[in-house]
């Protein structure tokens, strides 16, 4: 299986919309993966607008991969 990335970052409210998630939840769980470095994280100003950007690791990428792949596992049986 092939694992196609389709956008280079996502920023924190793209996130919070797709995962149906509150600010807080989102920004534990992404302390969390920045810290074993599946992501890295960006902050900036657009205008005067605090703007965070997350950006998927190669060791991140990898990882996602196997979890993808242990369910397709467990899925096939």
């Amino acid at each position: 299986m092939s694992i196609l990335v389709v956008n280079e970052y996502a920023d924190f409210k793209t996130l919070k919309e797709l995962l149906g998630a509150t600010d807080g939840n989102l920004a534990s769980h992404s302390k969390a993966l920045e810290k074993v470095e599946f992501i890295r994280v960006e902050k900036q100003f657009i205008g005067r607008k605090p703007n965070t950007r997350y950006y998927a690791t190669k060791l991140g990428k990898m990882e996602f991969k196997k979890h993808v792949e242990a369910l397709e596992k467990l899925l096939k049986g």
